[in-house]
């Protein structure tokens, strides 16, 4: 039975979409339990192709949180004093191999912006890297998800999971708490793989950070913008 709309439903859902961001830094207070398992309950009403429900999720807290990412960022922080990337081979690719304008532009001013508000120098990589590795402590959020998929599946399954990744996030924010989705831990697979014991024909999607937000943090204060609809729709009557 499809509920009814109201004005209010109306902006309580706006407010939800509206409203979420990527936090990058986080209050200790726990997550209920509950809390978690209601969100997540919610995202999986995301739809999937004839219901395959492609999504996986380990959620961790206290010390399993603590173990698994002091095991990222000694890799982390091993692989930048070598010289290398700071990142194990990924499992796909996220971004593209080759950059071009409008995307490649929108990618240098949100990093610039948000190393302007934490106060980091071009050059100065020791910051850099420093901040980069802030992604595997999940910003200090109390709550970190792992995300895995069926290597079987493919890219239809991929879109599906973004739409029930965006329903966690969304749901979050009806409940006063704030997201970071982490692209990050993808270069970490078998390190997280080996962690989370995932059988050889899973792999990660991504990371996300759940908590609340330090409105106190600079790198909140990060407002990113959007394209009006006119420069990226069209309508055909």
């Amino acid at each position: 039975m499809t509920p009814p709309n109201t004005p209010e439903s109306t902006a309580a859902v706006d407010a939800a979409i509206v409203s979420r961001r990527s936090v990058r830094a986080f209050l200790p207070t726990p997550v209920p339990r509950q809390t978690i398992e209601d969100i997540l309950a919610l995202a999986s009403r995301a739809p999937s192709g004839v219901n395959t429900q492609p999504w996986k999720v380990t959620v961790l807290t206290g010390q399993a949180k603590d173990r698994l990412s002091a095991r990222i960022l000694a890799a982390h922080d091993a692989n930048a004093a070598a010289g290398s990337t700071g990142a194990d081979v990924g499992e796909y690719d996220y971004y593209p191999t080759e950059w071009i304008s409008p995307y490649v532009d929108r990618r240098r001013k949100i990093g610039w912006d948000l190393y302007g508000l934490l106060g980091i120098t071009k050059g100065d990589k020791a910051r850099m890297h420093a901040q980069h590795g802030r992604n595997y402590a999940f910003f200090g959020a109390p709550v970190g998800m792992i995300f895995t998929i069926d290597r079987i599946l493919r890219q239809g399954s991929w879109i599906d999971y973004g739409m029930f990744l965006q329903n966690v996030m969304t749901a979050a924010r009806g409940r006063g708490l704030d997201t970071c989705p982490q692209a990050a831990f993808i270069g970490f697979h078998q390190i997280i793989a080996e962690y989370l014991a995932l059988p050889a024909g899973e792999m990660v999607v991504c990371g996300m950070a759940l908590g609340h937000a330090d409105d106190s943090a600079p790198e909140n204060r990060l407002s990113t913008e959007r394209e009006p609809v006119a420069s990226f729709a069209r309508f055909i009557e």
